[in-house]
Formats: structure tokens, C-alpha cells, sequence
């Protein structure tokens, strides 16, 4: 039986109509713009797919309309984050996969990590190293075999899985000039980059993975001593996020500290050269090699 929920938000999708309803082929409806990404490279044309976060949204403070509800429970799939990342969706994806709906939380499968800033707790960040998410790619590729038998979805997320192995190898090579390889970063997204490519995260301006977090005023003079004591020259902020918390930290210590803007939370706007998750990941490392190197 439908919860209200479902009920209420199922009421909302007849009212409104569905506007991307295949002809044929699995509904996928993915969380963020990096998952969406993702899916599409997978499935081409042979699915629709719908991506519930807008570019530029923070998925830590992502809270769903009716529709976009709606959307979730009369998917096909869903391929979702999970570990806490999208909060606001954690009712709606329990209350899909109780009425049938197959949920896929990719960061649970994918072997999370620790935060580097709170052990006791696992880092949501897991589409920050390519490898991951060519691992991601494939997960994908098997659930949409279970559900439909009409594309030879492994060899779709092979194909698309290569090419982020690929990314993996021109990051290795566009990093190597890197010799200080400390990080402080707006708040604690950037471990798996860091356990990937052999960075250390040295400090974040928000304490803890969420960017919901308020840091206190003698935690961000800590950070502005460690800062000074390693000689790190950037401090990277988000584009989801304002920077006026790192800009201030940077102001503390007092010397030539800049402050860089990394893809994290969201894909770039088209034409930013961070609109696909390739593209996202190369132009973080080339903004990172570039401000460290």
C-alpha cells in the first residue's frame, strides 16, 4: 500500500502530466548532475533520464518540490548518492523502494572512505575520483540489465567506464608538476580526490562534509596558523557555495594565500568546461596543478 506520501505526490504527477515519459525504454531519474551525467553517457538514447538537481545546487541542502517527488516514485531507477548526501531525500528514496521502485545508492558501493575531518562517519563525495565512478558506471549498467533487455547496457557503461579511466590517467599527468600536495578546501569534499592522487587535506574552512556547518572564529585562526605553517598557497572554495568564509581565512593569514573555485557539489554550466563529469574533473585538477604547482 501507497504511503500519503505517494499518494499526494503520485496526485501531483496526474495533475501536472509527465513531461518526459519514454515511448519505450526505462525511466531513470538520477539526484545530482554529476549521477546524471553519468547515467546519460550510459544510456544514450535507449532511456529517458531526468536529473532532479538544477546546476549550481548545493545537494547538502537540496530539498524536493511535489513534482520533483512525484518524478522519483514512478521512475523505472533511480540512481542516487546515498551516505547522506541528498538529506533532504532520504523519506522519498525509502518510501520508492518500498513501493518497487529500484533504488541505487551508488556511494555505498562503491567503497567509501572516512572523512579525513570525522572517521566515524563515511564520506559522501565518492564521484570526486574517476575510478569510482567508472566502477559506478558499470553498477548502473547492471541495474538497468535486470530491468530491461532492449540496449546491451553492460557494454554501454564499459565503453563510458573507459573513458573515465582514461580521465583518471590525463589527471595523473596534469598533477604531476604538483610538489606541495596539501589542501584546504571550503568544507570536506575532496578526500577521495586526496586518497586517489596523494594529497593531503591539510585543513577546511567548514568543519565536517556538510556545508550547512558553522565554523567558529578561533577554529578559523587554527586553520589560518596551519595554513601559514605549511606555506599552502591556495585555499579552494566551491561554486556552489560563496567564498566569503575562505576569502577571510585567506585575509588572516596575511600573505599571498589565493582562493580558487573547484567544481565539487555540481556539474558547470554549458560551456564552463565543467558540464560533464570528465570535464569537471580535469578542470579541477588543472585549476589545483595551477594554483599549487
Amino acid at each position: 500500500m501507497r504511503t500519503a506520501l505517494l499518494i499526494a505526490t503520485l496526485l501531483v504527477l496526474g495533475s501536472c502530466g509527465s513531461t518526459d515519459s519514454p515511448s519505450d525504454g526505462p525511466r531513470v531519474v538520477a539526484t545530482t548532475t554529476m549521477l546524471g551525467d553519468i547515467v546519460e553517457s550510459v544510456v544514450g538514447e535507449a532511456a529517458t533520464v531526468e536529473t532532479l538537481l538544477p546546476i549550481g545546487t548545493d545537494p547538502h541542502d537540496y530539498r524536493p518540490s511535489a513534482q520533483e517527488v512525484a518524478a522519483l516514485v514512478s521512475a523505472d531507477l533511480v540512481v542516487a548518492n546515498g551516505l547522506e548526501l541528498e538529506e533532504g531525500l532520504n523519506d522519498v528514496l525509502e518510501n520508492a523502494a518500498d513501493d518497487g521502485v529500484t533504488v541505487l545508492r551508488i556511494g555505498e558501493l562503491v567503497d567509501p572512505i572516512p572523512f579525513s575531518s570525522d572517521p566515524t562517519e563515511l564520506d559522501p563525495h565518492v564521484w570526486l575520483d574517476p575510478l569510482r565512478m567508472a566502477d559506478a558506471a558499470r553498477l548502473i549498467g547492471d541495474a538497468l540489465a535486470t530491468l530491461d533487455s532492449s540496449a546491451d547496457w553492460a557494454a554501454r557503461a564499459a565503453g563510458y567506464g573507459a573513458e573515465l579511466e582514461a580521465a583518471d590517467e590525463e589527471i595523473i599527468e596534469i598533477l604531476k608538476a604538483v610538489q606541495n600536495r596539501q589542501l584546504v578546501t571550503s568544507h570536506d569534499s575532496l578526500s577521495y580526490f586526496a586518497d586517489r592522487y596523494d594529497f593531503e587535506v591539510l585543513g577546511v574552512v567548514i568543519p565536517g562534509g556538510s556545508t550547512l556547518a558553522d565554523p567558529s572564529s578561533a577554529e578559523l585562526a587554527a586553520l589560518a596558523e596551519a595554513i601559514t605553517a605549511a606555506d599552502v598557497a591556495a585555499i579552494f572554495a566551491e561554486t556552489t557555495e560563496p567564498s566569503a568564509l575562505a576569502e577571510a581565512v585567506a585575509a588572516e593569514v596575511g600573505t599571498s594565500v589565493a582562493v580558487v573555485e573547484l567544481y565539487t557539489g555540481s556539474l558547470g554550466e554549458p560551456g564552463s568546461g565543467a558540464d560533464t563529469l570528465i570535464g569537471m574533473l580535469t578542470t579541477n585538477a588543472r585549476r589545483i596543478a595551477d594554483a599549487l604547482g
